[in-house]
């Protein structure tokens, strides 16, 4: 499918990017930006998965880590005329299976897990605190993906996907805290 024989080819010198339909657009675009921070997070999610290696739990993140390229090739393919999000062989886009299966793994991870009394603080084992990194990033993708939703089409299933996303990760730093047990709590005012 890809094929790379060089890295660099000078065409963005000028500050501009191509898209999968040939189209170019500045590299500070809104649909860049939602490339980039996507791009950010999958990196993200690799330091996290590097953790858990060894792990079913890796292996779920290197899933992710694979749907998150899919999601990167999804927003790099602007909507036709319509905002037709439908895949085909040549145009790659998040479906709801891909949504489906984050929300099973949700359900399953969290099922074990003892209801929250308070938020949690970003930390508790080195695992979880990657993971937490990870959601971080994940939302701040999000956030991009909105704002680019905000000036062009974008395919529904990918809002849902990264929202998911970051709550997966967030359930999953729970579950690398020892079932919660490690989970550092927040005390509002604790320091006043």
């Amino acid at each position: 499918m890809v094929k790379l024989t060089k890295i660099y080819t000078r065409t963005g010198d000028d500050g501009t990017t191509g898209l999968v339909d040939g189209s170019r657009l500045p590299k500070h675009a809104a649909r860049m930006e939602a490339i980039g921070a996507v791009d950010e997070a999958n990196s993200a999610l690799g330091v996290a998965a590097v953790a858990l290696e060894g792990s079913q739990h890796a292996d779920a993140l290197f899933r992710i880590q694979n749907d998150l390229f899919d999601l990167g090739a999804d927003l790099a393919t602007p909507a036709p005329e319509g905002d037709d999000f439908a895949p085909s062989e040549m145009v790659l886009r998040v479906v709801t299976a891909q949504v489906e299966w984050l929300e099973k793994a949700i359900d399953a991870l969290n099922a074990d897990l003892e209801p929250l009394t308070s938020f949690v603080l970003p930390g508790g084992s080195e695992a979880s605190a990657r993971l937490h990194v990870a959601r971080a990033a994940t939302r701040r993708a999000e956030r991009a993906m909105t704002a680019m939703a905000s000036v062009d089409a974008t395919n529904p299933q990918a809002l849902a996907y990264i929202n998911r996303l970051s709550d997966y990760l967030f359930v999953l730093a729970r579950v690398a805290n020892d079932g919660g047990k490690r989970d550092v709590k927040w005390i509002p005012g604790a320091n006043r």
